[in-house]
C-alpha cells in the first residue's frame, strides 16, 4: 500500500480538488491511503479534507496539530502514523501533480527489487514560479550539491517517495524535509531523480520567503554535513543464532 502524506496549512482552497487528483491518479494502480496533517490551520482545512475523502470513498487519516510546528513535523508526525509501504510526499497546495505517483511507485518496485534503501525524488524541469524564486531556488540548489553533494537537482521539490523502512532510518529535526536525499545516502541509500509536472498556485499563499529559507537553511546545511560525516555504515560479516528466535 502506498501512504500519500500531506502536510498543509491554511489550504481550504487547493485540498479538495488534490484528494480528487490523488484517488484518480492511485485508485485505478495500487492501494493507497491519504494521511493528511493539519499544522495548525484558521480556514478550515481539515473540514474539506475530510468531506472530499468521504465523498470519494477514500481511506484518510486526518491528523490536526493544536498549532503551527512547521512542515518537517507535519511530515514526521504524518510518517508515524502511516501503514503503506511507500511513503509518498507531497506539497497541499496543489502545485505538485498527484498523476506523476504511479510513476514513482513502479520506479520505486524496481529498486527495491535490489534490497536497498532509496529516495525517488522529483524534479520541476518546468517550474511555475516567479523568477525571483526560481532564482532563490537555483542558488541554494547550487550551494546545497557543493556542500552536501546529495545527488539531487530540487531538493525542495514536494513530491518524494520513500520506503517507510528507509524513513524509519532518518534523523527528525525541524526543517530536515529540505535534506531527505543526503539523509537517506547517510544510511547508505540509493537516490533516484525524476522528473515530473509543476504547476501554478490557484488558491492560498505560500508559507515561506526568501528570509526564512535562507538563515535557517545555511546552519541546518552544516549540521546535515556533520552527521553525514559522523555516520558509519557497518558492513555485517557474519551472523550465528542459537536456539529459537
Amino acid at each position: 500500500m502506498v501512504s500519500v502524506l500531506i502536510p498543509a496549512k491554511d489550504e481550504a482552497g487547493n485540498i479538495g480538488a488534490l484528494v480528487d487528483e490523488i484517488v484518480d491518479a492511485l485508485q485505478p494502480t495500487c492501494g493507497f491511503e491519504i494521511v493528511l496533517v493539519d499544522d495548525g490551520s484558521t480556514d478550515g482545512t481539515d473540514q474539506q479534507f475530510l468531506q472530499r475523502c468521504q465523498a470519494r470513498g477514500a481511506r484518510a487519516q486526518l491528523l490536526r496539530h493544536a498549532r503551527s510546528c512547521g512542515q518537517s513535523t507535519a511530515m514526521w508526525t504524518a510518517s508515524r502514523h502511516a501503514r503503506g509501504r511507500y511513503l509518498v510526499t507531497i506539497d497541499g497546495d496543489g502545485q505538485n501533480d498527484p498523476a506523476d505517483i504511479p510513476a514513482l511507485v513502479r520506479q520505486a518496485q524496481e529498486l527495491e527489487a535490489g534490497g536497498e534503501h532509496f529516495c525517488i525524488a522529483g524534479f520541476r524541469h518546468k517550474r511555475k514560479d516567479t523568477e525571483w524564486k526560481k532564482i532563490q531556488s537555483k542558488i541554494a540548489n547550487a550551494v546545497r550539491r557543493q556542500i552536501l553533494d546529495d545527488g539531487v537537482p530540487d531538493t525542495g521539490c514536494g513530491l518524494k517517495l520513500i520506503p517507510r523502512s528507509t524513513w524509519a532510518l532518518l534523523p527528525y529535526f525541524d526543517h530536515m524535509h529540505r535534506y531527505i536525499p543526503a539523509l537517506v545516502r547517510r544510511v547508505g541509500g540509493r537516490i533516484a531523480v525524476v522528473p515530473v509536472n509543476h504547476r501554478h498556485r490557484t488558491a492560498g499563499v505560500s508559507k515561506y520567503t526568501a528570509w526564512n529559507r535562507v538563515w535557517v537553511g545555511i546552519v541546518d546545511m552544516f549540521g546535515v554535513r556533520w552527521l553525514i560525516r559522523r555516520s558509519k555504515q557497518p558492513v555485517l560479516e557474519r551472523v550465528e543464532t542459537v536456539g529459537e528466535i
